[in-house]
């Protein structure tokens, strides 16, 4: 017989309701923005349109600042030889294959010169990547998440964000999943034990201010 915990807000407080404040020398990360999401003939098309026009705004607004950039994208050999069982679980993933133009960026998201881009296999921008040493060594403290989607890539690197010694801000309007559910859901854990999770108009907020000192 399952137990009934009430309200999970209320079950969470005292508990799981602490916060972060932003750092002071922030990056903007943009994880795998990719037409994978976007292109409705893809296996893993999300419908994230919305979050891609969030994330434009918010790059236009950090490349003002001056803030550094950073990408991430997924690329597999033929076949997933580097892709280990991930790739295996997810057949979806053939999608990230070299050469497929599924792994391409979406128009207005694209790295500009001397912007870092991170090349992955797994969910999360740390895993296998030296991204955390080339952050450290900038003296970043606090990690902009942006990108898709939030109940994989961007789950996997906001928990990762905060283990390796960053304070993960999550843009709730920047990131995006292909059901409402598991976006929600993953939204919430994420405030409650990990990261920030804020609006568009916050980042854009604090991003002006850096502007103005």
């Amino acid at each position: 017989m399952a137990t009934d915990h009430g309200d999970v807000t209320a079950n969470y407080k005292g508990a799981f309701d602490g916060s972060l404040d932003f750092g002071a020398h922030p990056v903007l990360l943009l994880v795998d923005v990719c037409r994978a999401y976007i292109d409705p003939e893809s296996p893993l098309y999300a419908g994230v349109e919305d979050s891609a026009a969030s994330m434009r705004r918010v790059l236009a607004a950090a490349r003002a600042t001056g803030i550094p950039v950073v990408w991430t994208r997924v690329e597999y050999e033929p076949g997933g030889a580097n892709g280990g069982y991930f790739y295996q679980k997810v057949p979806a993933l053939k999608a990230f294959e070299a050469g497929n133009p599924l792994g391409d960026w979406v128009d207005g998201l694209e790295p500009q010169p001397g912007e870092l881009v991170v090349t992955k296999q797994y969910p999360s921008a740390f895993v296998g990547t030296d991204l955390a040493d080339t952050l450290h060594s900038q003296g970043i403290d606090t990690v902009i998440i942006t990108g898709w989607s939030t109940s994989g890539c961007i789950r996997a690197t906001g928990v990762d964000t905060v283990s390796m010694g960053f304070i993960p801000i999550v843009i709730r309007d920047a990131v995006g999943d292909r059901h409402p559910g598991p976006h929600e859901a993953n939204l919430f854990d994420l405030q409650a034990k990990y990261a920030e999770v804020v609006s568009e108009e916050a980042v854009l907020d604090y991003l002006a201010q850096r502007r103005t000192a």
